[in-house]
């Protein structure tokens, strides 16, 4: 019998539930995965949601990964400083097949100095500051780096779980877990991106805006943090 196929996600408190949970419920249609759920503790762990999520696992006690995956939130950020959670990515991303993230996941990754000099996308508020992290912010949908596969925005999570099931069981398997979630956008506005036309321009910036002024100093110190450790 052939060994499953472990895929290890990270859950931190004010982690973008649809960020964890869209990726996974692609997962779980998937043969011979086997998935865990990680954080410090086996406690419920609250999401932007307003309801929590419970691991299955602790960082001491997880498998190594064959996939590591990270999803975002403004919880990802505050991974920044907490030293255990990057260095349990450090570990697990150095005997892993795949090194992933959706939304600001990415930004995990880059303070755990994973994506230096790796193209890599996150969600389109926060992605320029990808660069202070030495990663190449790219605005694309999924982003694949060697074994580094990101995806951008929440919502692309989806994009990027099936991308990453035709990468270990080929493109029949994924179709049949695109068909199974029946996921077939025709969203009623044409407004899902900053590039969109129904997106409005004065609204993309004053985002952009706010993420620059509120993470921008996270990212910076987060950044010092690297480039003493180098």
């Amino acid at each position: 019998m052939s060994q499953p196929v472990r895929i290890v996600s990270l859950l931190f408190p004010n982690v973008t539930q649809l960020d964890l949970t869209g990726p996974v419920q692609v997962f779980s249609r998937l043969p011979g995965v086997e998935q865990h759920v990680v954080w410090h503790r086996i406690e419920p762990v609250p999401t932007d949601a307003g309801f929590s999520i419970v691991p299955t696992s602790t960082f001491a006690d997880a498998s190594q990964a064959d996939v590591l995956f990270v999803p975002g939130g403004q919880g990802a950020f505050e991974l920044f400083e907490d030293e255990q959670a990057l260095d349990f990515l450090r570990r697990q991303a150095a005997g892993a097949r795949y090194v992933t993230s959706v939304c600001t996941g990415s930004f995990a990754l880059a303070a755990a100095g994973l994506l230096d000099g790796r193209r890599a996308t996150s969600h389109w508020g926060s992605l320029r500051l990808l660069e202070r992290l030495g990663a190449i912010p790219t605005a694309e949908r999924v982003v694949r780096d060697g074994k580094v596969i990101t995806g951008a925005g929440v919502s692309s999570g989806i994009d990027f779980a099936l991308t990453l099931a035709s990468e270990l069981f080929g493109s029949d398997v994924a179709k049949r877990a695109q068909l199974a979630i029946e996921y077939d956008p025709n969203p009623p506005f044409d407004a899902g991106s900053p590039m969109r036309p129904g997106a409005d321009p004065e609204h993309v910036a004053d985002v952009v805006e706010r993420m620059n002024r509120y993470r921008g100093p996270l990212v910076d110190r987060a950044a010092e943090r690297l480039r003493r450790v180098r």
